[in-house]
């Protein structure tokens, strides 16, 4: 599978999802890829952060089918921004899934950060990080316990936009389904049998109460995804792209672009000098 997909002139320019041959396609190399990685580390299995949000409901369907339920292993890991359903949302899908899982309780952790350095709590954000890199420790800490490697659930709208934390939910061994746009997620996870609610669910990473993606990012992902495809990953130049798409203008374009280029350092290995050069 291409890290993009074909765009079709004679579709919807907002509508990137597969065709049904495409999507069969899709869910047979992710769940290949899956196994591939954890055979090639010699690994007993995967740790997966579950948020109850499609991305990590998306990927833990993929990993049951491609490791059995003895092969995953759940972690839901709620703090006190965090909406009790949400939390109620990931050990939903655990249970449906017939995994092994565990609740574990990270605001205790987080305080002890909080605590440690307080003028630091001034910054919602940094704050707000410390939620997600804390998960991110725990993943590691149970899967090298376990033999096990770490999945992430990141998607290529969130990538490609810097739209996550720096060694936080991107401290993984892998992303199954990174090279997907957050529509094809959805799509995906309906075909996988996921329940209608949790397909349909407002984005949210949960660093603060009351967030949501979009608000944060000033587009609507189907938005987002479209100028991605069309002008970023895509052929066309930004004038093309506004007269394509009758939802968005100049602004939304450069906002995007902006995103795309300041996120950059998110994308690479840290940056070391040529020592001779």
């Amino acid at each position: 599978m291409s890290s993009t997909p074909e765009i079709r002139s004679e579709l919807d320019p907002l509508d990137l999802r597969f065709s049904e041959a495409e999507l069969e396609t899709v869910r047979n190399r992710l769940v290949g890829f899956i196994q591939d990685v954890v055979d090639d580390a010699g690994a007993d299995g995967a740790v997966l952060g579950l948020s109850g949000g499609i991305d990590s409901t998306t990927t833990a369907y993929l990993a049951a089918e491609a490791l059995g339920t003895d092969g995953l292993h759940g972690l839901v890991m709620p703090s006190e921004v965090n909406d009790p359903e949400t939390m109620s949302d990931a050990e939903r899908v655990a249970t449906d899934l017939g995994i092994e899982y565990d609740v574990l309780e990270i605001q205790p952790i987080a305080e002890q950060f909080f605590e440690t350095f307080p003028e630091a709590t001034e910054s919602r954000m940094a704050m707000g990080n410390v939620y997600v890199r804390t998960r991110g420790v725990l993943n590691y800490f149970v899967a090298n316990a376990q033999n096990r490697i770490v999945l992430g659930t990141g998607n290529r709208s969130e990538a490609m936009t810097g739209y996550f934390t720096k060694y936080g939910d991107q401290a993984v061994d892998c992303n199954p389904i990174g090279g997907l746009y957050k529509q094809q997620v959805r799509q995906l996870a309906a075909s996988l049998g996921v329940a209608a609610d949790l397909v349909t669910q407002t984005p949210t990473a949960g660093m603060w109460v009351g967030q949501t993606d979009e608000d944060e990012m000033g587009l609507s992902y189907d938005t987002l995804d479209a100028i991605l495809a069309l002008h970023i990953d895509g052929p066309l130049s930004e004038a093309a792209t506004v007269r394509l798409l009758d939802s968005v203008d100049h602004d939304d374009i450069d906002r995007v672009t902006s995103l795309v280029a300041g996120s950059e350092h998110k994308r690479s290995m840290p940056p070391a000098p040529d020592p001779l050069g």
